[in-house]
């Protein structure tokens, strides 16, 4: 069973992709407001793979990205997307994001991104 850190400032979104992976059978190991949080967590939890949504307060998704993967060059982490964040995908995908999602979920995307991870 792969384990999931999830990292969203919005408490409705952590609850559809936790819903969502409860479902297709992935263990979710921990939840994260924000970049930061999600930092610190990453080491601690080792997650299998790290949903991050890019738009949060205190820390976005791509710093929170570009730090996991300085530590840990192989994390696997998912970008989280709403409409029209193309520069930030861009930049996203450089620093090593194994796929993308968009908001709204749609719960197919979302099971064939992880899986592509």
């Amino acid at each position: 069973m792969k384990s999931v850190l999830i990292v969203d400032d919005s408490r409705t979104s952590r609850r559809i992709l936790t819903d969502i992976l409860n479902r297709a059978g992935y263990s979710i190991k921990g939840e994260a407001i924000n970049g930061k949080e999600a930092v610190e967590m990453y080491p601690k939890l080792m997650p299998d793979i790290v949903t991050m949504d890019i738009t949060m307060p205190e820390m976005d998704g791509i710093e929170a990205l570009r730090r996991i993967r300085e530590q840990f060059p192989d994390a696997k982490v998912v970008m989280v997307t709403a409409a029209g964040q193309k520069d930030k995908m861009m930049e996203a995908v450089k620093l090593g994001a194994c796929e993308f999602v968009a908001k709204p979920f749609v719960e197919e995307t979302v099971l064939e991104a992880l899986a592509k991870c």
